[in-house]
């Protein structure tokens, strides 16, 4: 990749930025400023060489939010920023010239237009418009082959952003381990997490499954697992072959509770003992004790994924875990937005090695070893 820090003329040059702006929103405002924080370094470099500094960045799936309370809540970290009510046209060229050196504009949400996602070449072509000089910063959409990702860069001289730099050298120091290591895997959707588990077991000395992907396995291996969430695209052929390797572990006792409800109503069951009208909602005490004796002599920890129903209450074990491995001396790192946000909410991110911005980029990453968004920056 070809770094920021080698553009050779920045001076008054409009630098278009691909930053990672899709945060959570509640009651209109900013819930959660991890990733805008981690664009903060980037920003700030091609700042303080008088560049003029245009982020693009998407909020949402539906393509009808807007970025402007991202924008006020990023104003709170970055000075003479503004923000622009569209993301292409004569609007946003005309906003664009009217810039100082040093001056920052967010533009609006990309995914307001269907080429964004699309990767149509004439929106790449009216992004590419808007500057001279294209970085890329959002590792957490570095998976994906949107217009923003993979169309500018082949139009502009690309740049890998310090960001996405950070990302690659700690995510490929993840994938040579040092030996004890220990590598969990939580959250749902079996199609997206067969790739990199079966890369992980070839590299790490155990492998955990957690949270409802652990169902798909419980399932297969004839445990009962009741109302269980169960990923639709799971294979069992690859599931009984994924549990014949030595050193998968999965949990060893589960908080049950009816589907949809808080984590009051749950309680701690042992395997093969949901009842059929309840659902696995969070990885039990036995569990968590279970892994934190291996987390305790591991020289590498590698943690994505929530063990429970976070959205639904069921924290317990995913902030138990979070606190076991903050107060080890492995070299830990973190991603999935879950997993991040309770991290956050204990106040431990600064005791964790690294954590990632990418949940399914940092999965896909450590599968390949690559992504469609790092390989056009070559």
């Amino acid at each position: 990749m070809r770094s920021v820090r080698d553009i050779p003329e920045l001076t008054n040059i409009p630098v278009l930025v691909r930053a990672a702006l899709n945060v959570p929103i509640a009651d209109g405002k900013v819930a959660n400023t991890f990733r805008l924080r981690s664009a903060i370094p980037t920003i700030e470099y091609l700042r303080s060489r008088h560049a003029r500094v245009i982020l693009i960045g998407h909020l949402g799936e539906k393509g009808t939010e807007t970025l402007e309370p991202v924008c006020e809540a990023m104003k709170a970290f970055v000075p003479r920023l503004s923000f622009c009510p569209v993301s292409t046209g004569p609007e946003a060229r005309a906003a664009v010239r009217a810039m100082n050196p040093g001056d920052v504009l967010m533009m609006e949400n990309l995914r307001r237009s269907v080429g964004e996602t699309k990767n149509d070449p004439k929106f790449a072509v009216a992004l590419a418009e808007l500057a001279d000089v294209f970085v890329e910063d959002a590792f957490d959409v570095c998976h994906r082959e949107h217009a923003s990702v993979v169309g500018v860069p082949e139009l502009l001289p690309s740049y890998a952003g310090l960001l996405v730099e950070e990302e690659v050298k700690h995510l490929e120091k993840a994938l040579t381990p040092g030996s004890p290591s220990l590598a969990i895997i939580g959250g749902a959707k079996f199609a997206t997490k067969e790739p990199v588990l079966v890369r992980l077991l070839e590299r790490y000395d155990r492998v955990f499954v957690g949270g409802a992907l652990a169902n798909d396995f419980m399932r297969v291996s004839g445990k009962t697992v009741g109302s269980s969430l169960l990923s639709a695209d799971a294979d069992e052929r690859e599931i009984r072959s994924l549990l014949t390797n030595p050193r998968l572990m999965l949990p060893l006792d589960e908080i049950t509770a009816e589907p949809g409800s808080t984590r009051s109503s749950g309680h701690v069951v042992g395997l093969n003992e949901v009842p059929k009208n309840e659902a696995i909602l969070d990885d039990g005490p036995k569990t968590v004790a279970a892994l934190a004796k291996i987390a305790v002599g591991a020289k590498t920890i590698l943690w994505n994924g929530p063990l429970g129903n976070y959205e639904k209450g069921f924290v317990d074990a995913t902030e138990e875990l979070a606190k076991v491995i903050a107060q080890s001396d492995a070299y830990s790192i973190l991603g999935g937005g879950d997993t991040v946000a309770a991290v956050e909410k204990l106040g431990l991110s600064d005791r964790f090695s690294f954590i990632s911005t990418g949940g399914g980029a940092m999965l896909d990453f450590l599968a390949k070893g690559t992504l469609p968004g790092i390989e056009v920056l070559g």
